[in-house]
């Protein structure tokens, strides 16, 4: 790669016009820094594209010139995918924010990449449709950021990942070709399905410019419930029994361990949980249905049928909407509520379904050998074998100190998790935090297999470099 020169500064901000890039290390602070603080960049230049043709003739230049572009959506993300960590050109999709296009009989909308997710939902509510994905970030995140990452969240369970949500993509190739795959079909078998390519990418094979994504009837019911459990062996257990009872009704199954709940409401009281935290595990339970009737005594019924099982040990569920959405924010403020304690070494691992309280035991054993007096903080998707486990600091030990071990307190965690039959990555992507990573949990067949795609698609390596492979 070639560094860029005052002459490539010129021509880039000429392509751009005068709203379109930033220079002034005051302007390009907020593009270089990490949401949690780990990784920040330097670049000479934020690209601010307002157009696809835009994007185009930036890469077709860069390509030609050598010059390496790191692509950047809400800057959410937690594995410095996204921050130039060389000095590269960033390129931030954040102007181009236009929803192309509604269509509710066939149930899609086509969003432009810079879209944040929150105005994704408000646009589809307001013609009666749902747009399901749901982060913690929703206010903030892109969807461009969100494809490119194969975002997850909390509804995965019934509606699935990114990957699920989409049906077609408008992709900018290296050499700043543009591929319009912006078909909204269900049912399209002439060829490679060549979206699935560039959705988990994290920008490294092409950048996403708009995609079409599915749409669902929205909810007219909605039933929310928090319960307190003694064993995550007993949380597994009520999930199969939440499906078998409720099918596709079921929409979020959240597990949270009690430091976690108990660090929300130290530190966010205004989002603490309505159960005193006497119990060492919690679930979220949501179902909703298209159907007018109630649900509430589906969600009655299934926690009465746990209790008799011995299952659970205390439940609320929730009697409003307003107290339904309470129940979310306290899911939601975790990792919030996890900055104020000082140093966490996160993880973002799936496993089967039926692994997730051995992962977790196993874990924890092997931290606390490693660590003394750490301090568990365990989370997430259980309903998709995905848990946040975020081992934080001992009282007694300085976070630097701590954050200095965070190399070998995730290997062994990611140890533990392959040995499940998991993964180290589960909707957070690899960034330059687990690329390096790679070779320990992929075959040499799948990186040869990537490394060709990479060649293929970005022969002169200008697309994020440092970032995915190793």
């Amino acid at each position: 790669m070639n560094r860029p020169r005052e002459e490539h500064i010129r021509h880039l901000q000429n392509i751009l016009g005068p709203e379109g890039w930033l220079a002034a290390d005051e302007d390009k602070a907020p593009y270089l820094q990490e949401w949690r603080d780990k990784f920040h960049g330097e670049t000479p230049l934020v690209m601010r594209p307002a157009s696809t043709a835009e994007v185009a003739q930036i890469l077709a230049y860069c390509n030609d010139q050598r010059l390496a572009v790191v692509p950047q959506g809400g800057n959410t993300g937690l594995c410095g995918g996204a921050m130039p960590k060389n000095g590269e050109l960033l390129l931030s999709l954040g102007r181009m924010k236009r929803i192309r296009d509604i269509d509710t009989d066939n149930f899609t909308i086509t969003a432009e990449a810079g879209c944040i997710l929150a105005d994704i939902h408000r646009v589809a509510a307001e013609r009666q449709r749902l747009f399901p994905l749901h982060i913690g970030a929703e206010g903030s995140c892109q969807i461009g950021g969100n494809l490119s990452t194969n975002a997850g969240g909390t509804a995965v369970l019934r509606y699935g990942n990114m990957r699920e949500l989409t049906l077609g993509l408008e992709v900018v190739l290296a050499n700043g070709e543009i591929w319009d795959g912006l078909r909204g079909l269900r049912k399209d078998n002439t060829g490679y399905d060549l979206k699935q390519l560039f959705i988990g990418a994290e920008g490294t094979l092409g950048i996403i410019t708009a995609a079409v994504l599915k749409l669902f009837p929205l909810p007219r019911r909605r039933a929310v419930a928090l319960a307190g459990l003694k064993t995550c062996e007993q949380a597994v257990e009520l999930l199969s029994r939440s499906k078998e009872r409720a099918g596709d009704r079921l929409t979020g199954f959240e597990l949270m361990n009690r430091l976690s709940l108990e660090l929300v409401g130290r530190h966010l009281p205004e989002c603490a949980a309505p159960l005193p935290l006497s119990h060492p595990w919690y679930v979220l339970i949501e179902l909703s249905d298209t159907d007018e009737a109630p649900l509430d005594e589906k969600l009655q019924h299934i926690l009465e049928r746990a209790w008799e099982a011995d299952l659970i040990e205390d439940a609320h569920v929730a009697s409003s909407l307003t107290q339904a959405d309470r129940l979310w924010r306290m899911r939601h403020a975790i990792s919030e509520a996890q900055k104020h304690e000082g140093g966490s070494i996160k993880h973002d691992i799936s496993v089967p379904v039926s692994q997730v309280a051995a992962f977790i035991a196993r874990a924890d054993h092997a931290v606390a050998a490693m660590i003394p007096g750490f301090r568990s903080i365990a989370f997430g998707h259980v309903g998709d074998g995905n848990i946040h486990y975020n081992p934080l600091q001992p009282r007694n030990m300085a976070k630097a100190e701590f954050l200095a071990r965070w190399a070998e307190v995730a290997e062994t965690v990611h140890d533990i998790a392959a040995s499940l039959g998991g993964s180290i990555s589960a909707e957070h992507g690899l960034g330059q935090l687990k690329n390096r990573d790679l070779p320990r949990y992929k075959s040499a067949v799948e990186i040869a297999m990537m490394r060709k795609l990479k060649t293929a698609l970005d022969p002169h390596g200008i697309l994020n470099p440092g970032k995915v492979l190793p």
